[in-house]
């Protein structure tokens, strides 16, 4: 994954001092905070929310555009894998039926493994993907 899913996002003060966190690359994905720190807080659940819509309508994820020195937000990574194997999917052409398949599984699970709301195993994503001829990489840098 790299930085795929790491996103740009503006952040300005509003008339009554609340710090405004905007995604260019996202419609829709605003959100705010009394502070820096609680917007960039915010900015995540906020992103996260801005996928999950997007898998939920079929869309394609956007790319993020350049950081140009702005504050940069990431997903989760339970979120982040999620996305990534639909993205993985679509441009594949692969169906949850014909994933399952390919693994062994009823429908039911590729569905789960898709769901930002279930508690799905990073190990069967990881397995997934590899269906898929990817892998998931994760990287862990200073916060």
């Amino acid at each position: 994954m790299g930085s795929k899913f790491v996103y740009p996002v503006d952040l300005t003060t509003d008339e009554d001092g609340r710090v405004v966190a905007r995604f260019p690359d996202l419609t829709g994905a605003v959100t705010d905070g009394a502070d820096r720190d609680e917007a960039l807080h915010e900015a995540q659940d906020a992103l996260e929310e801005a996928l999950i819509a997007a898998m939920a309508a079929h869309e394609d994820i956007p790319q993020p555009s350049a950081a140009r020195k702005r504050a940069l937000v990431t997903p989760g990574t339970l979120i982040a894998a999620k996305v990534a194997l639909y993205e993985a999917m679509r441009e594949a052409g692969i169906s949850n039926v014909e994933l399952g398949r390919r693994m062994g599984l009823a429908e039911t699970e590729i569905r789960r493994c898709l769901d930002p709301r279930h508690k799905t195993k990073v190990g069967r994503i990881d397995d997934a993907l590899a269906a898929l001829g990817r892998r998931l990489i994760v990287s862990v840098e200073a916060a």
